[in-house]
């Protein structure tokens, strides 16, 4: 009987047997969540659409109720476009400006992956290093090179880097990142606020014009219109065009700071070596209720 016992392989607890998917479910489930090369970005139809049909609209009334050609004045435009750039560089600088003025461009394309399918996505690589431990990961970078910060995430956690100090370095790229955002949204938020100002001074200067020729009929009408225009122009960069991308800006900021601590926090707990089903409630704790994952049957 003594050999019979010595001979049996010890009984695996039912928790342990249930603890983690088959073999071909997480390689099934590797195989979906890895997201494919290239395929993370998208067009933003609600900034697109938002913009064009505001500005379609304004178009139509303008050639409804008369000739658009009359709401065309160089003088004005110099002064609220020009002005603008020119006041805004005051509080900041002109690489931060033209920086800003080229992550306008990213509100029309944001990145496709969500929170939860970040989430997902860690909780395969957790699930993997589990099986085959963290250096088991090596094979997985090459493929993850299409996201520099999950790559590097990843490449620490195969370097043997250890949980707490990923987690360290980690955030501190995300919160340099998140300050980046900021001060582009900022300078596009600086500058809706110079815009209706600059349309004033036009204003101004219009009426100066005007009435330091009012004994010549023919500068009045031309007066006026740099009077009215400017106000005009500087009320729509502001209100359809600074503004509303300052805050579409800070909408995908956000998410992309969400996604950035979920995979620092994923590559954390993998250094550590945790349970991948303590990293799935750790994870659900992140993500409001209707995006919570369910990985573990």
């Amino acid at each position: 009987m003594a050999n019979v016992e010595a001979t049996q392989a010890p009984a695996r607890p039912a928790a342990a047997r249930t603890s983690r998917p088959s073999a071909s479910k997480a390689g099934a489930r590797s195989a979906v969540r890895m997201p494919a090369r290239g395929a993370r970005a998208s067009l933003d139809l609600a900034t697109l659409l938002g913009a064009l049909g505001g500005f379609a609209m304004i178009v139509t009334a303008m050639a409804v109720g008369g000739s658009p050609e009359s709401f065309v004045d160089l003088p004005a435009m110099l002064i609220v476009v020009g002005g603008t750039f020119l006041v805004t560089t005051i509080s900041y600088t002109f690489r931060e400006v033209l920086r800003a003025q080229s992550v306008m461009l990213r509100a029309l394309v944001y990145h496709v992956q969500n929170p939860k399918a970040a989430a997902l996505q860690m909780l395969t690589l957790a699930e993997e290093a589990r099986a085959t431990g963290p250096l088991g990961l090596q094979n997985r970078l090459d493929g993850l090179r299409y996201d520099s910060f999950l790559h590097k995430a990843v490449s620490l956690v195969v370097d043997g880097t250890p949980g707490d100090e990923v987690e360290r370095i980690l955030r501190q790229e995300v919160e340099a990142t998140s300050q980046r955002h900021l001060k582009s949204a900022g300078v596009l938020r600086r500058a809706g606020e110079v815009a209706p100002a600059m349309g004033l001074i036009g204003t101004l200067v219009g009426l100066v014009q005007m009435l330091g020729n009012l004994e010549d009929p023919s500068t009045i009408g031309p007066s006026m219109a740099v009077a009215l225009l400017t106000t005009f122009y500087g009320a729509i960069l502001a209100n359809m065009v600074f503004l509303p991308l300052a805050n579409k800006l800070d909408r995908n900021s956000g998410a992309e700071v969400m996604v950035k601590q979920i995979f620092a926090v994923g590559a954390a707990s993998i250094g550590r070596q945790e349970n991948p089903r303590r990293l799935e409630m750790t994870f659900n704790t992140m993500l409001p209720p209707a995006e919570r994952v369910q990985f573990f049957d």
